[in-house]
């Protein structure tokens, strides 16, 4: 939307470096918002991420980009935070897998909100998915339900009567339908890193869970992945 940006609500935006991150902020732009950028720099593996989300703040025009740092590899417990702890690569398994990092996208929301708090901003995007994704519980809609209810129970700005929403734009699509979504909004996929285990130069693994989720979104799509991978990509 054009126009002057003051003219404009706020928005705070949580922004990964990866693909569905990058479209909930480009939704968020073309919903009017002046979008507000946070990211966490949490002791992931995948840190090269952060380098991306930076890209992509950039590249979609985002009014602020913050990365706090907060060290959750103090409690590991999972593959992206322990270095003992392998990355799976067979693909999707039934349960929660090991790549899920404990109370993470609380931690994230909570810290939105926090600074949504000081923007005067009603409405926090986040790209959680529940159709492709690994089964993580925080994903879940009832549980945005539920922390949007919590946020409204806990700020000065609800108890004054600026409600707080969070927005989840892309949580009933299926990585194909977010990938053709970004493109129309001139989401740049490229400068994205979804891969657990991406090396230093943001090359993706091409074997764990993201990447196939993320390759066989683009197959699917209909759209070439311009993905870097240091081996080829399964389903």
């Amino acid at each position: 939307m054009a126009g002057n940006p003051a003219d404009k609500p706020n928005a705070v935006v949580l922004l990964s470096g990866g693909l569905d991150s990058a479209t909930a902020l480009a939704l968020a732009r073309e919903h009017g918002f002046n979008c507000h950028c946070l990211s966490l720099d949490y002791g992931q593996r995948h840190r090269v991420e952060l380098e991306a989300a930076q890209r992509v703040a950039a590249s979609l025009g985002a009014s602020a980009h913050k990365t706090i740092r907060l060290d959750l590899t103090a409690f590991g417990a999972s593959a992206l935070t322990d270095p003992a702890i392998a990355v799976p690569i067979a693909g999707s398994s039934a349960g929660i897998p090991i790549t899920y990092v404990p109370a993470r996208n609380t931690i994230m929301l909570s810290l939105a909100l926090a600074w949504a708090e000081v923007l005067n901003a009603n409405d926090i995007y986040i790209g959680v998915n529940a159709v492709d994704y690994s089964g993580y519980p925080d994903c879940r809609p009832e549980y945005i339900r539920a922390f949007e209810n919590m946020a409204n129970l806990a700020t000065r700005a609800a108890v004054e009567g600026r409600r707080m929403h969070i927005l989840t734009p892309l949580i009933d699509l299926s990585k194909a339908e977010i990938i053709r979504l970004g493109k129309r909004l001139g989401v740049d996929y490229a400068l994205t890193i979804s891969c657990y285990q991406a090396d230093d130069a943001g090359r993706a693994c091409g074997i764990c869970d993201s990447c196939r989720l993320r390759h066989a979104g683009f197959v699917d799509a209909g759209v070439c992945d311009p993905t870097s991978y240091r081996q080829s990509v399964g389903r």
